[in-house]
């Protein structure tokens, strides 16, 4: 059978020590838990156009190319088994103030400093965040993990 996976963009926006999240709502998925602004990539679209969209769509903010670097990927495997290959880009600058710009889809969006970041936080946003902080650019989560092969 052939795998297929979800590809998903986050943006890790920062300002000073501060990460914006926003509080998922009527999604159904992770409703109630705060993650990083996100989205699926399009079928028509590369993962930078992807991520400038979804910045766009969820916070209002314009991102350029130059204003956002690829800093990790995650390749998920979620509990329901569904895997995702999760590109976190950082930005810590922008056109625009962010705000909530789905208030169907987010009932809030908050600054929290890096060592405040809820307990109630989508485990796949923390896993990209401490990826992003160790600047490790690649991850596991979720998958069963192997014994070492040893030749």
């Amino acid at each position: 059978m052939t795998y297929t996976s979800f590809v998903d963009v986050l943006l890790i926006a920062t300002r000073g020590d501060e990460i914006l999240l926003a509080r998922r709502a009527n999604t159904g998925y992770s409703d109630g838990l705060w993650n990083l602004p996100s989205g699926k990539l399009e079928s028509d679209e590369d993962l930078e156009a992807a991520m400038i969209r979804e910045a766009h769509e969820e916070v209002g903010i314009q991102l350029s190319r130059k204003d956002i670097r690829m800093v990790a990927a995650l390749h998920l495997r979620a509990p329901d088994g569904q895997g995702r290959v999760g590109f976190f880009f950082h930005a810590d600058k922008w056109i625009g103030e962010p705000f909530n710009a789905e208030p169907h889809k987010c009932s809030d969006l908050r600054w929290f400093h890096r060592e405040e970041i809820p307990a109630d936080t989508v485990p796949y946003t923390r896993a990209g965040l401490e990826l992003f902080w160790r600047d490790e650019h690649f991850g596991l989560s979720g998958w069963p993990v192997p014994a070492d092969f040893v030749s």
